[in-house]
């Protein structure tokens, strides 16, 4: 069944810990003593953060591998 809008829903991922539902949020990781802001899914209740393995594996794995060659 689709939507009316055409668009598909948000993920719905929940806390392993807290069992409430996981917001999208500004988070910042850190690396090697480096900052960065990210929007990222998280728990309101407790703080943590899904990393999506895309993410993990791509991006972030260059961005570690860029500050490591320096």
């Amino acid at each position: 069944m689709s939507s009316a809008s055409g668009t598909s829903p948000e993920p719905s991922y929940m806390c392993g810990k807290c069992k409430k539902p996981l917001v999208p949020g500004k988070v910042i990781a850190s690396y090697l003593g480096s900052e960065f802001p990210i929007e990222l899914w998280k728990c309101p209740e407790c703080g943590k953060v899904l990393v999506p393995k895309e993410l993990a594996t791509g991006r972030m794995l260059q961005v570690e591998q860029a500050l490591e060659d320096k």
